[in-house]
C-alpha cells in the first residue's frame, strides 16, 4: 500500500509532468486563462491518461508481448490515446457544449499532448503491473490537473494587477510557469 502511496505523491508533486518533466505545456499555456477551462481541460486530460494507462498496459503486455511486437508500442499507444480523446470530445460536446466551445481546438490537441503519451511510455519503461500503472496515471493526470488549475488562478489574478508593459500577457504568464516550477522543485525532498 505505501508503494502506491509513492507513486501517486511523486507522480502529483515531486516528479509532475507539467513544471518537473516539462511535458504537456502547450495545454499549460493555451487553456490557463481562465479557472473553469483549466479544471475542465484538466477533467478530460485526467479521464484519458488514466484510461490510456489502463488500455495501453492491456495492449503492450496482452496483445504486443505475446506476438514480439514491442516495437510498435508507440504507435499502439498513439493510437489508443487518439481513441479516447475522441471518446471524450463527443462526451463534452454533448454534455457541456459551452466547455467544448472553451477548449476550442485544444481539446482534439489532447491526442498529440505528450504527457498523455508520455506517462504510458513510462508505465511500461518502468515495468509497472496494471494496478501501478492506472495509479501512476492518475496521480500524473491530477498533478497536471493541480499544475494547470492554479497556474489558471495565478493568471486570473495577474489579469487584474497593473504589470509593465513589456511583461504583459505571454511574458509573464512564462515568468510565473517558471517560478511554480521552482517552487515545486521544493517537493524533492518528499520522498
Amino acid at each position: 500500500m505505501t508503494e502506491y502511496l509513492l507513486i501517486l505523491l511523486s507522480a502529483i508533486l515531486v516528479n509532475n509532468f507539467v513544471l518537473s518533466r516539462f511535458l504537456g505545456i502547450c495545454p499549460f499555456l493555451g487553456v490557463s486563462k481562465k479557472v473553469e477551462t483549466a479544471f475542465g481541460m484538466g477533467m478530460a486530460v485526467t479521464f484519458v491518461m488514466t484510461m490510456a494507462s489502463i488500455i495501453s498496459y492491456i495492449v503492450y503486455k496482452w496483445v504486443l508481448q505475446p506476438i514480439g511486437m514491442e516495437y510498435l508500442s508507440t504507435i499502439a499507444f498513439i493510437l489508443v490515446i487518439a481513441s479516447l480523446v475522441q471518446l471524450v470530445e463527443i462526451v463534452i460536446q454533448k454534455v457541456s457544449p459551452s466547455l467544448y466551445q472553451a477548449l476550442g481546438i485544444y481539446l482534439p490537441l489532447i491526442t498529440t499532448n505528450c504527457a498523455v503519451l508520455g506517462v504510458a511510455v513510462l508505465n511500461k519503461d518502468l515495468e509497472y503491473n496494471l494496478l501501478k500503472s492506472v495509479v501512476h496515471g492518475a496521480g500524473a493526470a491530477i498533478g497536471f490537473t493541480l499544475a494547470i488549475v492554479l497556474f489558471a488562478g495565478i493568471r486570473e489574478r495577474l489579469e487584474k494587477n497593473n504589470i509593465l508593459p513589456s511583461l504583459q500577457g505571454f511574458p509573464i504568464a512564462l515568468i510565473t510557469a517558471g517560478l511554480m516550477a521552482v517552487a515545486f522543485l521544493g517537493f524533492q525532498g518528499l520522498i
